[in-house]
């Protein structure tokens, strides 16, 4: 199985050219005048739309589990690691993304750890994208069943102009031990000796019609930033960009132009200087929901429900007007 470690060797190789000369600082973009402004998560009550309909629009558009599978996560330890920027910014994304990762609950790999969440710079994100392809096609698509979002999102991945695009892996697993609970290809129990030994077991400790003992877990990312497109962003709004797009699988392809949200940095670098409450909110629910829910679709409804109460303690949060009497 290839690794994010072998996979940065590849990407430092498929470069051209010095990849650190042709970085230039990144700022952020100047103040401009913004109309019909996104709307912030304590404001949802002023957009004319109620609010279980602005949140369950918001958690339609970013969510993007693979296919037939329910939401995945990080199970427990994240080792960001970043190669072709300068020293500081480096140091600096993967400080941050490891930041957000630790404030929700993941344990932070130490420095030198083995990166299970790579961040590749490069001045030509689609030909770096397809070398990497077509050179190891299989540390995009293992073969498992539901492992990745498919082969055609593997060539939009490779095709699409993004400054930022992101793959990850994930896998079902036993939720008791957090080993593989699907088959992959050439890959078995030694010694090898049956057919059987090609196939996962997983011990049942509990049967319930309500609950599962499989999960979904998030293995491995990739995320290659096109330097020259994220000149005019923040180190900080790229690493929080990055962060949200890594810790949870989102859909590239999201309309969140409604919403003040990280996801919409490259389209107005001013709205979000770094990760919203509805990013943070959608963040907390992903990792903060029953994991273990058979029914799919309940991952949402907790994702759903915690926005919900994060809005709710926003508005409380609001100051009190008290009227002039004078």
């Amino acid at each position: 199985m290839l690794t994010l470690a072998a996979l940065a060797v590849m990407a430092t190789l498929s470069i051209e050219g010095d990849a650190h000369a042709s970085i230039r600082p990144i700022q952020v973009a100047p103040q401009v005048a913004q109309t019909g402004e996104p709307v912030q998560l304590e404001d949802v009550v002023v957009s004319g739309r109620s609010l279980d309909r602005m949140i369950l629009d918001f958690v339609g558009e970013v969510a993007e589990p693979n296919n037939n599978r329910g939401l995945a996560r990080w199970r427990e330890s994240v080792c960001v690691g970043v190669i072709n920027l300068r020293g500081e910014v480096a140091g600096y994304i993967a400080d941050r993304v490891s930041t957000v990762a630790g404030d929700l609950g993941l344990e932070v790999g130490e420095a030198g750890c083995r990166p299970n969440l790579l961040v590749v710079a490069t001045a030509d994100g689609s030909t770096l994208a397809g070398n990497l392809v077509e050179d190891r096609v299989r540390a995009f698509r293992m073969g498992g069943t539901g492992m990745d979002r498919g082969g055609a999102a593997l060539r939009d991945f490779v095709a699409t102009d993004r400054p930022v695009r992101w793959w990850q892996m994930s896998a079902p697993v036993d939720s008791e031990t957090g080993l593989l609970a699907v088959r992959l290809p050439g890959e078995c129990r030694d010694p090898c000796a049956s057919p059987l030994d090609y196939a996962p077991v997983v011990n049942i400790f509990a049967a319930s019609r309500l609950r599962t003992q499989i999960v979904d877990n998030l293995i491995r990312a990739v995320v290659i930033v096109d330097v020259d497109e994220v000149s005019d962003l923040s180190v900080l709004q790229l690493a929080d960009y990055i962060a949200m797009v890594s810790l949870a699988q989102i859909d590239p392809d999201a309309d969140t132009s409604g919403y003040a949200s990280i996801l919409n940095v490259f389209d107005d670098p001013q709205g979000s200087q770094s990760l919203t409450d509805w990013d943070l909110a959608y963040l907390g629910g992903l990792y903060g929901a029953e994991h273990n829910q058979i029914n799919r679709r309940a991952g949402r409804s907790q994702i759903v429900d915690a926005i919900r109460r994060e809005h709710r303690l926003l508005r409380e949060r609001e100051p009190t007007v008290v009227p002039d009497t004078d």
